[in-house]
């Protein structure tokens, strides 16, 4: 099953606290983690996460204020996000295309206003609030429960099959064959489920796949997979692993 690699947290940063956590088997085709990104201490200076596309939808809660929580999701780029030198949040990460909520509550930026949206989002946050991580899971797959029951959360059998078969897709061609439809269809399909075309798509996973295997077996040579990284990560393999570690 698809595994993207967690946000960039660099390894000098000390007192901060990066969690994920599987969620139920019963839930293992929809959610790829629960996470929780934590201080332990008032920091010196802010902190920087660096985001990394990964084509995943997250529910995220703001356990400092829990009137603040959003739909987050980054498309073909990193980001930056300036979260403060003290933050508690908690979240769920949904694997490619099974939201099928709202696309326009969707944020591709720093969340810090309250939630205006009709997901039960700020009633989670309050019901996490005194809980410690391993507990608010329970809180987090009843709100998942509900995503489905309310068909925000779906299965999607197209990128279920994209996401199984990643080691053999080179091209959008393979991509279409594996998913049984011809391009058009699954530039369509895929546009309507994820927001992306075949080929943003393709490029995000194949980044993100290259974390667990070796570059050749995903790109022509090391000039075009060197390019393309640092497009999507804004470091060169080697500083990235230098400066985060995977």
């Amino acid at each position: 099953m698809y595994d993207p690699i967690q946000d960039g947290v660099a390894r000098t940063a000390s007192s901060v606290r990066y969690a994920v956590e599987k969620p139920p088997a019963y839930l293992a085709a929809l959610v790829h983690c629960f996470w929780e990104l934590k201080t332990e201490t008032t920091l010196a200076q802010d902190f920087l996460l660096h985001a990394m596309p990964d084509a995943c939808v997250n529910l995220l809660f703001n356990q400092h204020d829990t009137r603040i929580a959003g739909v987050t999701a980054l498309r073909t780029t990193y980001t930056e996000l300036n979260l403060g030198s003290s933050f508690h949040y908690v979240g769920i990460e949904l694997l490619p295309g099974v939201w099928q909520g709202n696309p326009n509550e969707i944020s591709d930026q720093f969340v810090g206003t309250p939630y205006a949206g009709e997901l039960p989002l700020q009633t989670a946050g309050e019901q996490m609030l005194a809980l410690d991580f391993s507990t608010k899971q329970a809180v987090m797959a009843d709100l998942v429960q509900w995503c489905i029951n309310t068909k925000r959360v779906v299965a999607n059998p197209v990128t279920e099959r994209i996401l199984a078969r990643l080691d053999d897709i080179r091209s959008v061609a393979d991509m279409a064959e594996l998913a049984c439809l011809s391009p058009r269809q699954l530039q369509r399909t895929l546009k309507q489920t994820t927001g992306f075309s075949p080929h943003d798509l393709l490029k995000v996973l194949r980044i993100q796949q290259s974390f667990k295997q070796h570059y050749l077996d995903l790109y022509a040579d090391q000039s075009h997979y060197i390019h393309s990284f640092r497009k999507v990560t804004g470091y060169t393999p080697g500083a990235y692993l230098h400066k985060f570690g995977v």
